[in-house]
């Protein structure tokens, strides 16, 4: 996925959850919306190199929006607007191969109980039902979702435990939206629930899928896909959520 033209600057703060003040590189001072509900745990360290892009709405409050920063001297991708279409072209383009051979793709269709499916896959009546999550914590090289309790993520979850209960087929798939991560682990130490219905709704047939993201400021592509530990221990303590 190609990103728009991106300008560098470094992160004063990030604040109210979808706010950053940023200095861009000439010496600005912007705010800047933060497309991301999460903690963002290690990725929200005032200081860091951030890159934002600009948009030219008169609608819009903030001119800028949040894409990129970097950790451990490497970009890490924090707009949550972006797996979905980074997945959705790579499924087209045939570079998944768990989910080659469908003929439509559908976004965002409702199904469950008030809930919407990321991507809808489609071939004759056959139905796969992918659910999408934006990964951007890592600790020890290892990529963790969540970084903060979700109650909305364990819904879903079991949503896709009914889709495998009706005949369909689901998918769980984590966009790891770093490059520094060689496996995922749910976070069971910070969101024990979550952790424990992955490892219930996989044993129901729920499929898993990660893959790394490789990560540039001028595009996101799906790089590789890393292996899942869903017994894995976190052994330091956990990150301080701001």
């Amino acid at each position: 996925m190609k990103l728009p033209p991106l300008t560098k600057g470094t992160l004063l703060k990030r604040y109210k959850r979808f706010l950053a003040d940023i200095r861009l590189d000439n010496g600005q001072d912007i705010t800047a919306h933060c497309p991301n509900t999460g903690s963002m745990l290690s990725c929200n360290e005032s200081g860091s190199t951030v890159m934002v892009s600009y948009h030219d709405n008169p609608g819009r409050k903030y001119r800028y929006t949040w894409e990129l920063v970097r950790v451990n001297n490497k970009w890490v991708g924090i707009n949550t607007m972006n797996p979905n279409k980074i997945v959705k072209e790579a499924i087209e383009q045939n570079t998944i191969p768990e989910l080659l051979n469908y003929e439509k793709i559908r976004t965002e269709v409702p199904y469950g109980e008030n809930s919407r499916i990321d991507l809808l896959l489609q071939k004759n009546k056959t139905l796969c039902y992918v659910e999408v999550k934006n990964v951007t914590l890592a600790q020890d090289d290892i990529a963790l979702f969540p970084d903060a309790v979700t109650a909305r993520g364990t819904k879903h979850l079991l949503e896709l435990a009914n889709m495998v209960k009706s005949g369909h087929r689901a998918v769980m798939f984590y966009l790891v939206q770093r490059m520094d991560a060689k496996v995922f682990s749910p976070a069971q130490h910070i969101d024990p629930k979550y952790s424990q219905t992955l490892k219930k709704v996989h044993k129901a047939g729920v499929e898993i899928l990660v893959y790394q993201a490789n990560i540039s400021p001028d595009e996101i592509t799906i790089k590789r896909s890393i292996p899942f530990k869903l017994e894995h221990i976190i052994n330091k303590q956990p990150l301080t959520i701001n």
